[in-house]
């Protein structure tokens, strides 16, 4: 009788042992998913049609164009100031 005892024992901590590694595969697998979905959704940022470096290049060009036009402006001016 002690020994179906001991033996239901040792089922029983092998049973919890087995759950505890099922527990820990599941939550394993969840925080991957998780994981996939986080990496798809940061690459749509930033690699969107609307993500930051489209926005990068987009304000590049702003700058490229609004600096040739300071450069102009400035040039009439200066050249204004010489008729004078």
């Amino acid at each position: 009788m002690k020994e179906k005892a001991k033996t239901n024992k040792k089922l029983t901590r092998n049973n919890i042992k087995n759950n505890e590694n099922a527990i820990t595969l599941v939550a394993l697998v969840v925080t991957i998913i998780v994981l996939i979905i986080l990496a798809g959704i940061s690459i749509s940022l930033v690699l969107g049609d609307n993500g930051i470096i489209t926005k990068a290049k987009d304000a590049k060009e702003q700058s490229i164009f609004k600096s040739a036009d300071e450069r102009v402006k400035l040039e009439v001016l200066r050249k204004s100031w010489k008729w004078w």
